[in-house]
């Protein structure tokens, strides 16, 4: 992919890609016997009792930060959670659906670990800062702050462990490689950046657009038939928009250029549903190659799209999270 190519590729893949838009919008008007088919997958599972959900504040270089918490009484593992690029936590990861499991927050927290989802600025219960902008590196460097912010607070012994969706996935990567040694793991899902491409450097002078969200956008990412009810997709919708009625605006996106696999260090595993228009295989194949952590998995959920956290795909989801986190490791 040449830099004119990236330039123009990346940011829209930060603005959720027009194909997973475009896809939604044909399964809409009938197109479904053209779309793939999800395999089969084991029943949904009723939601289980919830964990309370507590809002925390971390402060980051003086800006308040909205940390949302859930944990077992005596948790294993402390896990942080960074969303995409348009929607904020709780919609991402905490859906509540009467009868349905949605919540990855829940799933982990059924699993032993004290799940943590940060909001990030101008995203959900966090405010925008002073200039009304987020840009990678401010937002790498708040997820460090959250992190350490864990550390310290949730009890949990070790460092927490970073997980990524999407635009989450980059900024987890970007912390990573700003900030080594805040996190014991990284886990990467929806990942969309191709390692050999590169982001041009836009004007940095427009106001922000504060643009509102719609709920077609909402829905874009469900794109595979029968992987997820109807009702528990408008349920998303209504918690994205109530969460995020005005999309965050970003800019300095070229910081993102930063971005090197072999600066890596840390254990990470990636993990790819295979019918995500955002994530394609060469991509990852070259992004897994060039890891620079000889601990590293690369998981590809069947069946699984750029929502499959959240669809019927989400118990092989967090197997793959678990199997991760629980595997045997080499003593120092």
């Amino acid at each position: 992919m040449t830099s004119t190519t990236a330039a123009r590729a990346a940011p829209a893949l930060l603005l959720g890609l027009s194909l997973a838009g475009a896809r939604a919008r044909a399964q809409s008007a009938g197109a479904n016997a053209r779309m793939p088919s999800a395999p089969a997958i084991a029943p949904r599972q009723p939601a289980s009792p919830r964990a309370t959900l507590v809002r925390r504040t971390v402060i980051a270089d003086g800006h308040p930060l909205a940390l949302w918490e859930k944990r077992p009484r005596e948790p294993t593992r402390a896990i942080v959670l960074v969303h995409g690029r348009t929607w904020s936590a709780l919609p991402d990861f905490d859906l509540q659906v009467s009868g349905e499991q949605r919540s990855l927050m829940d799933a982990l927290v059924a699993k032993g670990y004290a799940a943590y989802a940060l909001d990030l600025r101008g995203y959900g219960a966090t405010p925008r800062d002073r200039t009304g902008w987020n840009s990678p590196n401010r937002a790498a460097d708040d997820l460090a702050a959250a992190l350490a912010w864990v550390a310290a607070n949730s009890g949990v012994p070790g460092k927490p462990v970073a997980f990524g969706w999407s635009n989450g996935a980059t900024l987890a990567q970007l912390c990573a490689q700003r900030h080594p040694g805040r996190m014991s793991e990284l886990i990467l899902f929806g990942y969309w950046m191709d390692p050999d491409s590169t982001i041009a450097p836009a004007a940095d002078t427009i106001t922000p657009l504060r643009e509102r969200t719609t709920a077609e956008g909402a829905a874009s990412d469900f794109i595979t038939p029968n992987a997820i009810s109807a009702r528990a997709v408008r349920a998303y919708v209504r918690s994205a928009l109530a969460a995020d009625p005005v999309r965050a605006d970003w800019r300095r996106l070229e910081e993102y250029n930063a971005l090197d696999p072999a600066a890596v260090r840390v254990p990470t595993l990636l993990i790819q549903g295979a019918l995500d228009p955002q994530a394609p295989t060469d991509a990852h194949a070259r992004f897994f190659s060039r890891l620079g952590t000889a601990d590293r998995q690369w998981v590809v959920i069947a069946g699984g799209d750029h929502a499959a956290l959240l669809e019927d795909t989400q118990p092989a989801f967090v197997a793959a999270m678990v199997a991760f986190l629980e595997r045997p490791r080499r003593r120092p």
